[in-house]
This record gives structure tokens, C-alpha cells and sequence, in this order.
């Protein structure tokens, strides 16, 4: 990743965690997955207590997102609201009740050494843990 890259996906993320902050997300986790995955650089993550909260904190994040000029390029699960992703180019963000976030464990999933947590994972099938 270049220096305007890098301080692209910067300016992204901040304007995401400072979203995901004013709805009072629980456990923000940004991860950088440059190398790791072919379709984003950074991954962030986040929990809201209900459905209707994992809600507002994707609205919050596409108007602050869009507010400061990075249009989303796809959003996905606002109906179930269980877990809801907003893809925005160099960043992706996950917002998921507790539960959902728990099953599917993804800062394990995309962690940086997958051994150390006795498990394996290849940048072509990250889902093949």
C-alpha cells in the first residue's frame, strides 16, 4: 500500500470509528488485512447491544461517510440487522450483535499470526479455518 493509499484508508477509518463512537459501539477493532485479502486493506469491527442499535450505527456510518466524501459501494444485512457490512472501497466494516460477532469470530479468523490461536488460515481461502 502507498503513502496516498495509506493515508486514504487513515481518513476512512476515522471517519467510520468516529461514527461507530457517536452511537456508543461496544469493542472497536481495526484490522489491517493489507496482504491478507485481496478485496479490502482494513477491516473494522463493532458491536451494538440490538438489532436496532447495529442499525443505527451503519446509518451513522454511511451518512458520516458519505458527509465526508467516501461513497459506500455496497451495504448489506440493514433488514435481519444482526449483522450488517458497509463496504467502502479500502475499508469494510462489520457491525454485529454480540452473538453474531462471538460465532463468527472475525478478528480471529483475520488475525495477523492465525497459529497462534492454533489455527490456520491462507490469504486465498481465509474462511477455510
Amino acid at each position: 500500500m502507498n503513502q496516498a493509499s495509506s493515508q486514504h484508508v487513515e481518513e476512512v477509518s476515522r471517519v467510520v470509528i468516529d461514527a461507530l463512537e457517536d452511537i456508543k459501539a461496544e469493542d472497536i477493532r481495526q484490522l489491517n488485512v493489507a496482504g491478507r485479502s485481496s478485496f479490502t486493506d482494513t477491516m473494522i469491527i463493532a458491536s451494538g447491544n440490538t438489532t436496532r442499535q447495529v442499525n443505527a450505527l451503519a446509518n451513522n456510518v454511511i451518512e458520516k461517510a458519505k458527509h465526508a466524501g467516501f461513497m459506500p459501494l455496497g451495504v448489506e444485512g440493514e433488514s435481519p440487522g444482526e449483522w450488517v457490512l458497509i463496504d467502502l472501497g479500502d475499508v469494510v466494516v462489520h457491525i454485529m450483535v454480540p452473538q453474531i460477532r462471538d460465532f463468527y469470530n472475525l478478528e480471529k479468523l483475520w488475525a495477523v499470526d492465525p497459529d497462534a490461536e492454533g489455527e490456520t488460515a491462507s490469504p486465498e481461502h481465509p474462511l477455510d479455518v
